[in-house]
């Protein structure tokens, strides 16, 4: 059976939709008619790409490979197609995904020193959870993420399918507001309980700090009062005097040039994380090959620096 350029757009919107219906309305088809399109599909590659079972529906594992095929061969398709039409592409944006706290504390000033060195960089940027930003990059539904490098690889990434970049290194510091002599209202020094602002236990930089307290006394001491998978929400309870907290330090640079928070802790409690940017390596989209290329050609120590 041959395969059809418009059941690989239709298995794209259904893969960025999850639903049949919406997907046929996108498509401009009955439901039925897309749903026979997706069957001729799925007969032509030999594979069953889509899990009918659930509700929105779901990518078998045949399918979450395949939807990265699809994307290139759409986009390839398109891109000869503007060119022949005299269309320029080249300033086409890149979506970009990145964790929350990167989204707003980190994403302006990286992108900004970036295009000094690559050039004009048209971006659109999505901030949402490492987990769901995981899922949109290993579908190929964007074109970067920008994440907190796991050096305990649990987001298992393999390093040739998604290649990355080290882009800066950075650090949480345990934080608390100052009393009136300007000493940290919660410390770690003394032996009673300690109200503490936590991650949850989902979020990323949670996991970061339960291993930097997995052996160690202190643990014992730290009372949640709060918890939030956000950074921010964390920030936003410690100015209110709720407890102590580890931040990205970029998150609270203002907050601690003005000692509106201090640090808790001495450095022994400040906790390194490395910044990346990724790519899937299976998607070839002219725009990420060309910023790729061109991030390659940049030294180390402009690719990788502190934030200001």
């Amino acid at each position: 059976m041959n395969l059809e350029t418009k059941w690989l757009e239709d298995f794209v919107a259904l893969a960025n939709t999850r639903s049949f219906s919406a997907s046929a309305r996108q498509r401009h088809v009955t439901q039925p008619a897309f749903s026979r399109r997706i069957r001729s599909l799925e007969q032509a590659v030999g594979a069953q790409l889509v899990d009918r079972s659930t509700t929105p529906v779901n990518l078998t594992p045949e399918g979450q490979l395949f939807v990265i095929t699809a994307r290139n061969m759409v986009e390839q398709l398109s891109e000869c197609l503007g060119h022949l039409r005299g269309l320029e592409m080249a300033n086409e944006a890149l979506d970009i995904v990145a964790a929350h706290s990167l989204a707003l504390g980190f994403y302006p000033k990286w992108i900004s020193r970036l295009q000094k060195g690559v050039g004009e960089l048209p971006t659109r940027l999505i901030a949402m959870n490492v987990g769901d930003a995981l899922h949109v990059l290993r579908e190929g539904n964007c074109d970067l993420m920008l994440a907190y490098h796991d050096p305990y690889a649990t987001m298992q990434l393999d390093s040739e399918a998604f290649p990355s970049f080290s882009v800066a290194k950075v650090k949480m510091v345990p934080v608390s507001i100052p009393d009136a002599s300007g000493a940290p209202k919660f410390n770690f020094s003394g032996s009673e309980a300690v109200p503490f602002l936590s991650y949850t236990q989902g979020a990323f930089l949670g996991r970061s700090v339960r291993m930097l307290l997995k052996n160690d006394p202190l643990r014992m001491r730290l009372k949640t009062v709060y918890e939030t998978a956000m950074a921010e929400g964390l920030k936003g309870m410690a100015l209110e005097g709720a407890g102590v907290a580890w931040i990205p330090e970029f998150c609270i640079r203002e907050e601690l040039l003005s000692q509106r928070l201090v640090r808790a802790g001495g450095e022994q409690w400040d906790i390194p994380l490395e910044i990346r940017l990724y790519r899937c390596s299976l998607v070839h989209k002219p725009g990420v090959e060309r910023l790729w290329r061109r991030m390659q050609k940049l030294p180390r120590d402009f690719l990788e620096t502190k934030p200001a």
